[in-house]
């Protein structure tokens, strides 16, 4: 019995792993391939490629990956906390969805520069006007998405130093990684720009866990 926890909970965290790398490719490679296409109202319907590639890469593949997260530990975390894990699970589809929101914003660009192609420049003031109120609605959407996986992501690694999954030094990063990852889509919220100064703590834990538990796994806890 031993060895198929230590076999499950390896087999979870290599998962885990993987799939928060695969996240953050995805979302990465699919801002770089949008925000190149978005730059001239009049060029994104010439940029379409570009702009689906990247909807797919931030609305499909990241998506599926971000769920797969707290799915893969659901086994190995609701026995430590029930409560904690449903709540890591929630925020995380709550987080997802809202950025599958913010994506949809950017892809109604497409039309809209269809629109504006076809119009010769007629009422361009208005066309540039929805542009800009279609980036920015991407823009809140994206920091509430990340300001919910914040949240849970504090529920995931209570979890993990309540139970002790992971060296502590590692839960303890965690925590504070959050709580400033936090803070910093608040901050953008209010019009200050210290989100990309807050992620660092956040992300270079996440890639550290990633890795870890890739070649580590998770502690398997002793039953008494």
């Amino acid at each position: 019995m031993k060895f198929e926890n230590l076999e499950t909970h390896k087999l979870a965290g290599r998962l885990f792993g993987a799939f928060f790398i695969i996240t953050f490719l995805a979302y990465g490679f699919g801002t770089g391939l949008i925000e190149s296409s978005t730059d001239n109202l009049s060029l994104i319907s010439d940029n379409r490629t570009e702009l689906v590639l990247g909807a797919i890469l931030m609305a499909i593949i990241h998506t599926i990956m971000n769920i797969g997260l707290p799915v893969v530990l659901f086994p190995i975390l609701r026995p430590h906390s029930q409560m904690l894990t449903y709540g890591y699970l929630s925020l995380a589809i709550a987080a997802t969805v809202t950025l599958i929101i913010g994506v949809i914003f950017l892809l109604l660009l497409l039309p809209l520069s269809e629109a504006f192609i076809s119009s010769n420049g007629v009422t361009a003031d208005y066309f540039e006007l929805t542009s800009t109120l279609l980036k920015q609605a991407n823009f809140f959407a994206y920091q509430i998405g990340m300001a919910l996986w914040g949240i849970g992501g504090l529920l995931f690694v209570s979890i993990l130093y309540r139970a002790k999954l992971v060296p502590r030094f590692l839960s303890i990063w965690g925590i504070i990684g959050y709580v400033v990852f936090i803070a910093g889509t608040i901050f953008e919220l209010f019009g200050y720009e210290y989100g990309l100064m807050a992620n660092i703590p956040g992300g270079l834990f996440e890639l550290l866990l990633s890795f870890w538990l890739i070649f580590k796994g998770f502690n398997v806890p002793n039953k008494k």
